[in-house]
């Protein structure tokens, strides 16, 4: 983290009044965000909504009672906003980000944080430029079983880790989910499988496997109609020597099936299930730890994908804009998973190996 994040930490942490929020996109993963703010009300508001489709955009402005924009540079115009919110289509993420940077205010985006690789370093250059954060969300990690587990392979419970392999069986049918909007499952704002549904467990691979050596991907387009997949596998060989896998698709019969990350090494077993890694299946070690019995809790019931990380998540925002901590995902964070991401769909395309680092 550079030297300019720390100097801002310390000079100009907002704390004499509330922070406030601007909303750019008012679709699908929206709500989340109206609802995780509203549970840090004493610290944080919504003062402007955005959206270039009347409808969405009138509904959520009655409900956060923000003010209305149709269009980003309107609502830069004239916003009191210290942070933006970008819940747009993906393809979108980079250019609007440079553009808010360029007003001075910082971003909050959603993932993935975009959808080209020189567009994501695009991203960070010009909010580091700007001296403006750049928050990239991963609320999954907030999870109580996936802290469980990170805590686990920090502390080396499971000695030499050999076998990594995460499975994503969700269902998003064609009339239902992407007959909704003409830009889903397209290259240029969506991206498929990989790219939008399975991003958070992408960002486990190295989150929780460490850094990535090399990978091997495969995708197809099986059963909905879009440019991009619907299925894909990808096989990594992480830099410990650690093996593993990720299988996703969004062709499952008839719901909503799985979540899950398996780990097995040396001295543990844990696999963590549920339809959103929202369960702990196995947890088995060589030795005891404290945590061992957090197991019960740390489980919880979801009928969503999402699960419920986008309030702990802003717990992180809000602390490091009042000065107070550094971000849990800031935008160099936010590349490690779009990396590997970039690493995978050329590894599908051109039916190669991809060695990480991308670029050196």
């Amino acid at each position: 983290m550079s030297g300019v994040f720390e100097e801002f930490d310390v000079k100009n942490g907002i704390v004499d009044r509330k922070l406030r929020f601007a909303l750019v996109g008012c679709g699908r993963i929206s709500k989340n965000h109206i609802e995780a703010l509203a549970k840090h009300a004493a610290n944080a508001e919504i003062v402007d909504v955005c959206d270039t489709n009347p409808a969405a955009l009138a509904a959520v402005g009655e409900v956060t009672g923000a003010r209305q924009h149709n269009q980003l540079s309107a609502l830069l115009a004239s916003t009191t906003a210290d942070c933006v919110i970008l819940t747009t289509p993906s393809g979108l993420h980079s250019q609007q980000a440079i553009e808010v940077a360029a007003a001075g205010l910082h971003v909050l985006t959603e993932k993935p944080m975009a959808t080209q690789w020189a567009d994501g370093l695009a991203m960070v250059k010009a909010c580091e430029n700007a001296g403006v954060r750049l928050f990239v969300v991963k609320q999954n990690r907030r999870n109580s079983t996936l802290q469980l587990l990170k805590r686990a392979v920090e502390k080396k419970r499971f000695g030499r880790i050999y076998l990594i392999a995460l499975n994503v069986f969700w269902q998003r049918p064609q009339q239902g989910y992407y007959d909704q909007a003409k830009w889903r499952g397209t290259w240029e704002m969506d991206g498929g499988a990989l790219m939008n549904q399975a991003s958070h467990y992408v960002d486990l691979l190295e989150w929780i496997g460490g850094p990535i050596e090399s990978l091997h991907a495969y995708s197809a387009t099986l059963a909905r109609d879009i440019e991009a997949e619907d299925t894909a596998v990808v096989s990594v060989r992480w830099r410990n020597g650690a093996l593993g896998s990720l299988n996703c698709t969004m062709l499952t019969y008839p719901k909503n099936l799985e979540g899950s990350i398996t780990i097995l090494g040396e001295k543990g077993t844990v696999r963590i299930g549920g339809v959103a890694v929202n369960k702990i299946e196995e947890w088995t070690f060589a030795d005891a730890d404290p945590d061992d019995q957090n197991i019960q809790e740390a489980s919880y019931a979801t009928t969503s994908v999402y699960g419920f990380g986008h309030a702990l998540y802003y717990d992180n925002v809000v602390k490091v804009l009042r000065g107070e901590a550094e971000p849990e995902v800031s935008g160099r964070d936010g590349l490690k998973s779009l990396e590997v991401l970039i690493a995978a769909y050329r590894s599908s395309r051109d039916g190669v190996r991809m060695g990480l680092p991308l670029e050196l």
